[in-house]
């Protein structure tokens, strides 16, 4: 027999220790995104009104072209992460001032209207404080919670990012005229007079309480999606090759689009009173109504929609 092996020394067991991660309290970053692109946002409103100091106004309109593709961003990425606050929406209403109320008749005054001498502010002001009375408006209607299903779908007034659009038409047109050398156009652009109309014309569309279309649940009939689509792609094609022709463009197109949005409010509101009258008055509705009218409601054509006040056979509606 082998002699007996020496006893093993003992071993020490180490004990592992988990560390625990410290917790760190405080929102998640997914939730910080919407407020980082709204900071952004107005940067490059700040941005364009530092070109405009120079005399870069090209530079200025694209800047404050970003800061309103940023505007109608930050919104949509919100509500997909998740991530809207009180906060953020108070933070999206001043940068909006800023870069929408003050930037372009801050812009539009270093172009044309300081050679209008004393007079030459008094477009801007008027911009400037309906632009904040339409931002003030829009946040006390946050809390309204009995507006109508069909309102939701429309803006009272005309929104922040199409104003600043608007007011700035003289200078798109004027960088148009100027890079296709119409010299008689660029000088009339350059006169006081278009932009004080602009910017006066644009404030009265900001407070007045005309319903403009959102385009937040807008919906487009089928047989009109592939040519909405052809169009956006044109437009776009447009826009690259011919930024300035196309921006002034749009702002004719949507000013023409303005009486289309209140003919679609008033005609969704009529339909909406006469259901209301209609659930008002079952008995009467009944007895008036026709076997012929009782058999298209039960079978291929329902009745109207009580949200909405459509009718949910025919085509979707644009609002």
């Amino acid at each position: 027999m082998p002699p007996s092996s020496a006893p093993a020394a003992p071993r020490r067991r180490r004990r592992l220790i988990r560390r625990r991660r410290p917790r760190v309290r405080g929102p998640s970053f997914n939730r910080l995104i919407p407020n980082i692109m709204t900071m952004l946002g107005l940067c490059a409103g700040l941005t364009g009104m530092r070109f405009a100091l120079d005399g870069r106004f090209g530079d200025a309109a694209v800047a404050l072209l970003i800061a309103a593709c940023i505007d109608g961003l930050d919104g949509r990425i919100a509500r997909l992460l998740r991530g809207t606050s009180r906060f953020g929406a108070e933070f999206d209403s001043l940068s909006d001032f800023l870069c929408f109320g003050v930037a372009p008749g801050f812009v539009l005054y270093l172009w044309a209207l300081r050679d209008a001498g004393r007079y030459g502010y008094l477009p801007c002001i008027m911009f400037t404080v309906c632009m904040a009375l339409r931002l003030a408006r829009f946040n006390a209607s946050l809390d309204d919670t009995e507006k109508p299903k069909y309102a939701s779908n429309f803006f009272t007034g005309v929104p922040a990012p199409a104003g600043a659009g608007l007011a700035l038409f003289p200078l798109f047109l004027g960088l148009e005229a100027h890079k296709l050398g119409w010299n008689q156009v660029y000088a009339l652009t350059r006169l006081p007079i278009l932009p004080a109309l602009t910017l006066s014309g644009t404030a009265f569309l900001l407070v007045c309480t005309l319903p403009v279309w959102s385009f937040k649940n807008f919906k487009v009939p089928s047989a009109y999606v592939l040519p909405l689509m052809l169009g956006t792609g044109a437009y776009a094609a447009v826009l690259v090759a011919d930024p300035w022709g196309a921006l002034a463009a749009a702002g004719v197109i949507y000013i023409a689009l303005l009486p289309l949005s209140r003919r679609s409010f008033h005609r969704l509101k009529q339909e909406a009173l006469a259901l209301q009258a209609e659930e008002d008055n079952p008995e009467a509705s009944s007895n008036a109504a026709s076997p012929a009218t009782m058999e298209a409601g039960e079978g291929g054509q329902p009745g109207i929609d009580a949200s909405s006040g459509a009718r949910p056979s025919s085509p979707p509606r644009t609002a």
